[in-house]
């Protein structure tokens, strides 16, 4: 059965490996992000959807609402992806400006659609959140880490309220991914190296290990997962 899924932050990185894995199963894709250009270009790739928008202003996460159910009329599997390190962006060097652009980053752009749009999700359907291992260890005291936390509470919440209607919730929390642009141009070498060190595998996370982690809980094999925050780094939230 064809299902219509939504992925926020789908242009690059993580989210387009995501949009990318449910396209190439037959999957109606919309991505949902803030470059236009870039959405375009990846929408054309896997033949799917692309919604400009700005997750974090209601207005917007609105007009993208009404946009999802003209077009769709309902949806089945709402993947929150969108979000990022931002401080240090922009010359904001405030307390509050830098906590207030990363949760406007990392906590509006997920909860303000999945408020939005949780009416149009069908029974059985599957809510993700792409939380970090920034969440358990601190972001080396950058308000990050904080933030992508804040989402695993709401989650559990999210998890009871639509449990009766047969909707799961859970969050995936990546380690370190390559191929994305997370880290901008701050990645060295040497930080490479730690990186990797620190898992038990001996390798960095791919956008397609986190894919295939979202593909299986919005599966019918997930069906009885909920309420659960998976990690997927190598076991380097345990250490070496």
């Amino acid at each position: 059965m064809t299902r219509t899924i939504v992925v926020s932050g789908g242009g690059t990185g993580i989210g387009k490996a995501v949009a990318t894995r449910f396209a190439a199963c037959g999957d109606r894709v919309a991505i949902v992000g803030r470059r236009a250009d870039v959405l375009e270009k990846v929408a054309k790739e896997i033949g799917g959807t692309a919604l400009p928008a700005d997750l974090s202003e209601p207005a917007e996460v609105e007009r993208v609402r009404a946009d999802l159910a003209e077009r769709f009329g309902t949806i089945d599997v709402l993947v929150n992806n969108a979000g990022g390190n931002v401080e240090g962006r922009g010359g904001s060097d405030g307390v509050a400006e830098r906590w207030m652009g990363n949760f406007r980053a990392n906590v509006l752009t997920s909860v303000l659609p999945t408020e939005a749009f949780r009416d149009l999700l069908n029974p059985s359907g599957r809510i993700v959140f792409i939380s970090s291992i920034a969440a358990f260890r601190g972001s080396g005291g950058t308000s990050y880490g904080p933030m992508k936390a804040a989402l695993h509470p709401y989650a559990f919440d999210l998890a009871a309220a639509l449990g009766p209607r047969g909707i799961t919730v859970n969050v995936v929390a990546p380690g370190f991914i390559e191929d994305t642009e997370f880290f901008g141009e701050a990645l060295d070498d040497e930080r490479r190296v730690m990186l990797v060190e620190q898992t038990q595998t001996g390798r960095a996370g791919t956008p397609q290990d986190i894919a295939e982690t979202v593909h299986w809980l919005a599966s019918s094999g997930g069906g009885h997962v909920t309420a659960q925050i998976i990690q997927v780094n190598g076991g380097a939230e345990r250490g070496r």
